[in-house]
């Protein structure tokens, strides 16, 4: 009674057990959202940028206040005295240094420009990120099929095998047929262990990226088909709005303006206070003060040589930003175009060879298969019609992947 007890139990227990030992499936956007979320390096970006608005609040601190407490006036040991006056003061000393608020606040706005350009940096990273992973999975993607492929066929070649080895003894067939079609078997065998290692390599990668364990197992969609859509229009102006780089470098070119900004306001002056406070070491003497108030003079021609100079300097780099940007945008359009064209023409050469070439080949293999088992034609011809419609399948897979991978780098350019 209790071995029934358990023997039920684990037939209720065990389609939770296979459920529990089923691969995740990971689509493609999941991959990518986990990628933003989860990426190292990218988390770096956003702390940099938090890092800079603390920074920017810094910039406006006042420096600590000094105090000094010594003599004034006070005659060295030895000395005559003539007077109880000459005996000097003890001092206490208090000095503040009061920064230009304009000058702060201009500074202020310059580090914290800092931190939008952290954020486009990310976007930058990021793109770069999801195109690499894009390509990962669009390689696992081919190499699956490429297996599916090299699986079906190894069907054809065994069952050819079964058929000389039934042949044989009959001296219907010769010994090293057989031999030939167990060398093609093992070839075949050796290019779906090599597709395996790409996947694994693959998934080691996008473990990587994904910030998960390098050894940490998952499927993918082998549904998903990559689809390529051109975009509407390829002008500088969209362009600019897409691309991350582009914005990245207006942050730059703004940070830039507003260091020069900063740099313009070193004209203001800053400002000291002094507060000195006497008590005489004679009560013959009153106790004394004083308080001055300082201010620097910037605009002295040896010290404003060196903030007009730097503004002249970064005017000039702001507008070779701009002309870098516009060079970018114009390489990217008609980089863009050829890229649509090139695109176009590989679909179409991949059609072709999916419609027409793989059809015609596999009519041939099928025919000379038929031919084959009533004994109307050799062996060696089948297995040339059988390696040629294998390579023009993996040809026509290699060629997808060459486009799946021309999609990647089109989107990446928008993106970029």
């Amino acid at each position: 009674m209790y071995n029934i007890k358990k023997i039920t139990l684990i037939l209720l227990l065990l389609p939770f057990y296979a459920f529990a030992q089923q691969k995740p499936l990971l689509s493609l956007d999941t991959v990518l959202q986990r990628i933003d979320k989860n990426n190292l390096l990218l988390q770096s970006y956003g702390l940099k940028a938090e890092s800079y608005k603390h920074t920017a609040k810094a910039s406006t601190a006042w420096m600590a206040p000094m105090v000094g407490v010594g003599t004034f006036m006070t005659p060295y040991p030895g000395q005559m005295i003539m007077d109880e006056s000459d005996k000097g003061s003890l001092m206490l000393q208090l000095e503040q240094d009061i920064p230009n608020p304009v000058k702060q606040n201009a500074n202020k706005r310059y580090i914290e420009s800092k931190g939008k350009v952290e954020n486009e940096t990310r976007g930058v990273t990021l793109n770069e990120y999801k195109a690499q992973a894009k390509r990962l999975y669009f390689g696992w993607l081919v190499a699956q099929q490429k297996i599916k492929v090299l699986a079906q066929n190894e069907k054809i070649m065994q069952t050819m095998k079964k058929i000389e080895e039934i042949r044989y003894p009959f001296n219907q067939s010769k010994l090293g047929s057989i031999y030939k079609t167990t060398a093609k078997l093992e070839e075949n065998r050796n290019m779906i262990i090599m597709q395996e290692g790409d996947i694994a390599k693959s998934r080691a990668w996008l473990n990587s990226l994904m910030n998960q364990q390098g050894n940490a197992d998952f499927a993918i969609d082998t549904t998903y088909q990559p689809v390529f859509v051109a975009a509407k229009a390829i002008d500088t102006g969209s362009l600019a709005l897409a691309r991350n780089d582009i914005k990245k470098m207006d942050y730059s070119i703004q940070s830039m303006q507003l260091n020069i900004e900063a740099m313009k306001k070193q004209s203001r002056p800053d400002f000291k206070l002094r507060f000195d406070h006497m008590s005489p070491l004679t009560k013959a003497m009153p106790k004394a003060f004083s308080i001055m108030g300082m201010v620097s003079i910037p605009i002295a021609p040896w010290s404003s040589k060196m903030y007009k100079s730097e503004v002249k300097g970064m005017q000039y780099e702001v507008q070779a930003m701009a002309k870098e940007k516009a060079a970018m945008l114009q390489e990217t359009q008609g980089m863009l175009y050829g890229m649509q064209f090139e695109i176009q023409s590989m679909q179409k050469r991949i059609k072709v060879m999916e419609d027409k070439i793989i059809p015609s080949l596999q009519k041939t293999l099928d025919v000379n298969f038929l031919s084959y088992r009533e004994n109307k034609m050799e062996l060696p011809e089948v297995i040339n019609s059988w390696e040629a419609l294998t390579m023009m399948q993996t040809n026509v897979l290699d060629e997808k992947l060459k486009l799946y991978l021309m999609i990647v780098d089109y989107e990446k350019e928008i993106y970029r």
